[in-house]
Order: structure tokens, then C-alpha cells, then sequence
């Protein structure tokens, strides 16, 4: 820790844990990209797109916040449904703050009443994500809502296009505990560089499958030597298989040139698809799978 950094927690430097918790797709690892300017956490419009807490970092001369984007909470139908759940809930637990974010669009629902019966609402921020588009009176209309539930603070967002994300920032930090630094100045994310690069596979994988995509595609990275990285791909059927390869592997090329894309220049991926049985029914199987 240099001088300077003493100097300024010294003077009151704020730092804390911020949970963004609620269901799939609400829009948590969009808010956490757009705020801290980089992409820390891959998005789509699939249930289990985060399967991971990713931590991604905001620091300013006065505070830094470790935004925590968990998974989606959801019916669980599997193991790996148990898992996300258990692993959204503990970064909740954890986190000095939580933001329990709602799809404006779709509106406050069941699901989203069943979350709010295990937090503390003197802990909690609601942020009424994806307001882009919608008519002033609409997103009054389910701020009116969302009202009762006694929350803290209401912060009507739009990750996509950050209107409204600079006040909801200015909030967290006035409410975090003084406290040191837990990251380094220039660092925007605790994701390792092997985890990184399985997930923008999946990701890219998300993306040119849509629908057709199984949920039990997990990722690994399984070799990284020098600039030659190796990206195990697992379905649980050898019918996934095909799927994901495409015809003539016309999937897999362009997966890999979009994630190539996305690294630094000189660097050879190479994707293989294997199949694990039923792996997100298993629970040793989930932990081995989620584990870079």
C-alpha cells in the first residue's frame, strides 16, 4: 500500500461489498459492466448466465465499491440450480449493501416477492432496471408499486444506457463503512484471466445458439502455454454435441473468432466438445464444473 493510499482512507476513505441480487435476467451483470466501464461479466437473455460471484470494481479518489454480480435466483430444477442459488444468497449474506434489482419491463412479480422475504430492507437499495424506453408515467406506475415494500432507497436505472446509474453510485458510497482498499487502484475485477476467457466462450456460445443451446454447457479452460489456449466445451448428450459444433463445425469457428476478437492480438484458441453424463444434476459434478 503506497503513502498516498494511507493518506487518503486516513481522511475517511469508504470501501464495501455491494450484492446485486434478484432473478435471471433482470439486468445485474449489464449495471456492473456499465458502472465500472469495462466488461467484468458476460450477459445474455438465458436464465444461469452467471453462474459465478464476479467482482467487479469501482474505484474513485474517495471510495472504492466491490460490486458482487451473483446469479439469478430461480426455481431450482437441478443441482446446478441449488448451487447458483446458494451462491447469490452468501454474496448477499456477505455484502454491506444490497441492490435487489426488478425488470421494469416485466414488472415487479411472484418471483420477485418471494426474494424480498429474506432481506433486510434498512440494507437494501431497489433498482428498477431497463427503464429505457418506457414512458415516465410507466416507470412511476411501478416505482408506485415497489413502494411498500420499505426499502431503503428506489433508484429507477438503465444499465444498457447508465441513465440514472451516477446517483444510485453517489448512494452506495454514502453508505459504506470507512475501510482500506481490498483491490489495487487499477484493478476492475477478481475474474481470473482462464475463468475470463471459458466464459466468453459460453458467452459467444449464448449468443449464436439462443434457443438451442443447452443449459448444461459449461466451459473450462483445460491448457494455456504461452499464447495457445485450449477451451473444453461440455454438454451432458452426445446429441448436445452436434449442436454445439454445427454443421462442418461452422458453430465452433465462429465462436472462436468472436472471442478471438476479444483478446489480445497472437493468441490461438482452440475449442474441443465433450460430453460429461449429466453433470449439472450431480453435485460433485457442479462443483468440478464451476471450479477454474
Amino acid at each position: 500500500m503506497t503513502e498516498a493510499d494511507t493518506e487518503a482512507e486516513a481522511d475517511g476513505f469508504r470501501s464495501g461489498f455491494v450484492a446485486m441480487f434478484g432473478r435471471p435476467n433482470t439486468g445485474k451483470s449489464t449495471i456492473v459492466n456499465k458502472i465500472v466501464g469495462e466488461k467484468v461479466s458476460i450477459t445474455s437473455n438465458k436464465a444461469q448466465t452467471t453462474r459465478h460471484q464476479i467482482r467487479g470494481v469501482l474505484t474513485t479518489p474517495d471510495a472504492q465499491v466491490v460490486f458482487v454480480d451473483t446469479p439469478g435466483v430461480g426455481k431450482p430444477r437441478t443441482a446446478l440450480g441449488e448451487k447458483l442459488n446458494v451462491t447469490a444468497r452468501q454474496g448477499r449474506v456477505d455484502a454491506d449493501v444490497v441492490c435487489f434489482v426488478v425488470d421494469a419491463r416485466s414488472g415487479y412479480g411472484r418471483g420477485d416477492a418471494y426474494l424480498v422475504e429474506n432481506l433486510d430492507p434498512d440494507q437494501t437499495v431497489l433498482v428498477l432496471n431497463k427503464i429505457d424506453g418506457m414512458e415516465p408515467a410507466a416507470i412511476a406506475e411501478q416505482l408506485t408499486l415497489v413502494a411498500p415494500l420499505g426499502f431503503s432507497a428506489y433508484f429507477p436505472v438503465s444499465g444498457f444506457t447508465g441513465a440514472g446509474l451516477k446517483p444510485l453510485v453517489e448512494h452506495l458510497i454514502e453508505r459504506l463503512p470507512e475501510g482500506p482498499r481490498w483491490f489495487p487502484n487499477h484493478a476492475i475485477t477478481d475474474v481470473s484471466d482462464s475463468q475470463w476467457v471459458a466464459e466468453l466462450v459460453r458467452e459467444q456460445l449464448l449468443r449464436i445458439l439462443r434457443q438451442e443451446l443447452p443449459h448444461s454447457v459449461a466451459t473450462r479452460v483445460v491448457e494455456w502455454e504461452d499464447k495457445r489456449i485450449k477451451v473444453e466445451i461440455l454438454v451432458e448428450r452426445e446429441s448436445q454435441k452436434g449442436i454445439v459444433i454445427g454443421k462442418g463445425g461452422a458453430v465452433l469457428k465462429k465462436v472462436g473468432t468472436n472471442v478471438r476478437k476479444q483478446l489480445a492480438p497472437g493468441y490461438h484458441l482452440e475449442l474441443v466438445v465433450s460430453v460429461e453424463p449429466n453433470w449439472q444434476h450431480d453435485p460433485a459434478g457442479v462443483e468440478r464444473m464451476l471450479r477454474q
